[in-house]
């Protein structure tokens, strides 16, 4: 069922959402080009070019044809860029039109979206389709940084390293959380979000100890270097197998270079960032990482209390900080710079229990498997949830290119169990 989203959304707001998304994607896309635009076929990546047009055509789909009922832009996208009917492993064999084309063909359904809403107020269905299309492009952009940062592409003109400051007077603790009655998943007044957020109930936590930051690079080289990797007792056995079959020995961007541990950052090697979070890192290896600490996953219940539960008041927010979307000093998103930032930065985005960085910096893995919430409905996009329920663990709390619009505390994330190039690290919780 689609939902009002509640809050005063116009059509200059809406042209400007759109807008905003095809700007950070085409950041990504701009100096992309020749062999780059395919790239090497991989598993848990598209080509570049397919991201572009595949952003595009959604849009259309959703706006230009299911809104109005008009015909296909361009109708030879279809074979190529709707993912819901062409196999995924067809992306690279495609007869791609010239880069130029698929950015024009781009161009023309903004163009025509935008024109769409000039001079008349939105309609609530037209609110939540054009917020669904500029969040899924979001989505895309997130993959795309993590395209280029896989085939070791340069990183993106105009995007500097993570510098912001960290606090020499932070000491990383764990934080007490009450048990209790409490709510997660979207309250029905919460604006647009998807269904599997859908929609506040009642859960009962029992009291519990979580991290006041991310697991640090520092932390999880003591793992690798006590021979985690190696260790049988510290994985279970679908982890251990996905270790053996691989021959994984260390986290995928890792190398040691004169003694000393480095770590990749697109075409570069840099030395370790021992206070920064552990990133690109699965499912499989938090579980391990966590057996050698003595610690486990939250669920992704304690984790969302733990990001939105004050207990000054009893309430809980949309964001660690508040109801109000993520400002510049709160949280690490919208790819405002390249790489993550130092565990103790962001002090502004604290929840007020006293967790750090909830909203940004990496994605961090819980113990749950997505399942649908107490009533929950389908929407329009079916294959956005249904598809995966029981299949994929949950991921919470966005990473530093995760579009801020997308960032709250019940959004729910989800990746199969072995993906090692999503901007994943993990938070964890005392046994």
């Amino acid at each position: 069922m689609i939902q009002s989203l509640q809050t005063l959304v116009g059509e200059s707001y809406l042209a400007h959402l759109l807008r905003g998304a095809r700007q950070r994607q085409l950041a990504l896309f701009s100096d992309v080009e020749g062999d780059q635009l395919l790239g090497p076929q991989q598993h848990h990546i598209e080509p570049p070019i397919w991201e572009m047009g595949h952003v595009a055509w959604f849009q259309e789909y959703w706006i230009l044809r299911h809104l109005d009922g008009r015909g296909a832009v361009w109708p030879a996208g279809d074979a190529i860029y709707d993912a819901f009917n062409v196999s995924y492993k067809l992306r690279w064999s495609h007869a791609y039109p010239p880069r130029d084309e698929v950015l024009d063909y781009a161009d023309e359904v903004l163009r025509l979206c935008t024109q769409r809403l000039e001079g008349r107020a939105p309609s609530a269905e037209e609110q939540y389709f054009y917020t669904l299309v500029a969040l899924h492009e979001g989505m895309h952009t997130e993959n795309l940084l993590g395209v280029r940062q896989t085939l070791e592409y340069p990183r993106p003109r105009g995007l500097s390293l993570m510098r912001a400051d960290a606090d020499p007077d932070y000491t990383p603790h764990d934080v007490a959380v009450p048990g209790g009655t409490y709510r997660i998943g979207a309250p029905q007044n919460s604006g647009f979000v998807f269904d599997n957020e859908k929609w506040a109930h009642e859960v009962e936590i029992e009291p519990f100890h979580i991290a006041s930051v991310p697991v640090t690079h520092a932390e999880y080289a003591q793992f690798v270097d006590a021979g985690g990797y190696e260790n049988r007792s510290w994985w279970d056995r679908r982890g251990w197998d996905w270790r053996r079959r691989g021959g994984h020995a260390k986290p995928v961007n890792w190398e040691k270079r004169g003694g000393v541990w480095h770590e990749r950052l697109f075409d570069r090697w840099i030395p370790l960032r021992a206070n920064h979070p552990i990133c690109h890192v699965n499912w499989y290896e938090a579980k391990a990482y966590c057996r050698f600490a003595g610690r486990r996953l939250p669920t992704e219940a304690e984790w969302e209390v733990a990001a939105s539960f004050d207990p000054a008041t009893g309430q809980q927010y949309s964001y660690p900080w508040g109801d109000a979307p993520p400002a510049p000093d709160q949280a690490h998103v919208d790819l405002a710079h390249a790489g993550t930032a130092d565990v103790s930065a962001y002090a502004a985005g604290d929840s007020p229990l006293g967790c750090r960085q909830m909203i940004g910096n990496v994605w961090e893995w819980t113990s749950s498997v997505l399942e649908p919430y107490p009533g929950f409905e389908a929407d329009p996009y079916q294959e956005y949830s249904v598809p995966y329920f029981g299949k994929k663990p949950v991921l919470r709390g966005g990473c530093y290119a995760t579009s801020g619009a997308l960032s709250r505390n019940t959004y729910r994330n989800f990746f199969i169990r072995n993906r090692r190039n999503i901007f994943a690290g993990l938070r964890t919780c005392a046994r």
